[in-house]
């Protein structure tokens, strides 16, 4: 299969108010990324309103979900949110998809809905896909799915048009390889995105992130973690092109605190 081009993505919380938001999206823009991509939380702002906000104040730059929790909306309802998108963005919207952290249960249960068990929070995925295909009618809203497990990675290959690989930060090169090759294998010829996303540029772990992840620089450093990008900018645009070679992953995203730390990387592989 032929490689695609490399793009890259910033993954960024709407939580300092709006002033700050728009101008993430316009830097996020002006430094050549293609997407701002917002998480999912009852602790931040809907986003659904953050991601109209930044494409609003952009022109170019696409805006995604990073991720959709399935616990915390209905299908139909997600779908709602997702064509809504797509429709006032004009078509730069991407939906992301998850079956979100299992501290998400206590959020499922504020919101009146149920956690679920595994099977069903892939079910109501499967079913938000549907229903924005229907909605869609002759447009198309490309959907991503963070595919941790066998059957999230079986899914995200028959249904989904990019897939983000999301085993935990010590998965190994060839384990993820393995997951690979079960996502193509599902897919059955169908053309993907495969995509990644980096916790942390550099070999400093900020404290908040290292809260998030579990585990500090030395551990990643020690496991070749591929949640690290580390060296200087030769060191990591070769890296990243291993990746391509050996995953097929083309599509980068980046925590926001290190937008202008990778900002060269953007710079120098962005369409190559």
């Amino acid at each position: 299969m032929a490689q695609k081009a490399f793009r890259f993505g910033v993954v960024a919380a709407a939580q300092e108010g709006g002033a700050k938001w728009r101008e993430t999206a316009r830097r996020a823009e002006e430094l050549g990324y293609s997407t701002l991509l917002s998480p999912d939380n009852l602790n931040l702002p809907t986003p659904t309103a953050s991601l109209a906000t930044a494409a609003a104040v952009t022109t170019t730059l696409r805006v995604g979900s990073f991720v959709l929790a399935s616990p915390l909306r209905t299908a139909r309802a997600a779908a709602w949110e997702a064509h809504s998108l797509t429709v006032m963005t004009d078509g730069r919207f991407e939906l992301g998809l998850g079956t979100g952290l299992p501290s998400m249960r206590q959020q499922a249960e504020e919101l009146g809905l149920p956690y679920g068990n595994g099977q069903e929070r892939l079910d109501s995925i499967s079913e938000t896909i549907d229903h924005v295909r229907r909605l869609d009618g002759d447009a198309h809203t490309p959907v991503m799915l963070a595919a941790g497990g066998p059957k999230a990675r079986r899914l995200a290959g028959a249904k989904a048009d990019i897939v983000t690989l999301a085993g935990g930060v010590l998965t190994t090169r060839d384990e993820f390889k393995a997951h690979v090759e079960e996502i193509r294998t599902a897919a059955d010829g169908r053309d993907l995105e495969l995509a990644l996303n980096i916790f942390v540029v550099g070999e400093v772990v900020p404290p908040w992130i290292r809260g998030f992840i579990g585990v500090d620089a030395e551990t990643l450093i020690e496991h070749d973690s591929l949640t690290m990008l580390r060296g200087s900018v030769d060191d990591m645009a070769a890296e990243l092109e291993r990746r391509r070679d050996e995953l097929g992953v083309s599509y980068v995203s980046v925590n926001s605190a290190f937008i202008e730390e990778f900002a060269p990387l953007v710079e120098r592989l962005t369409g190559k």
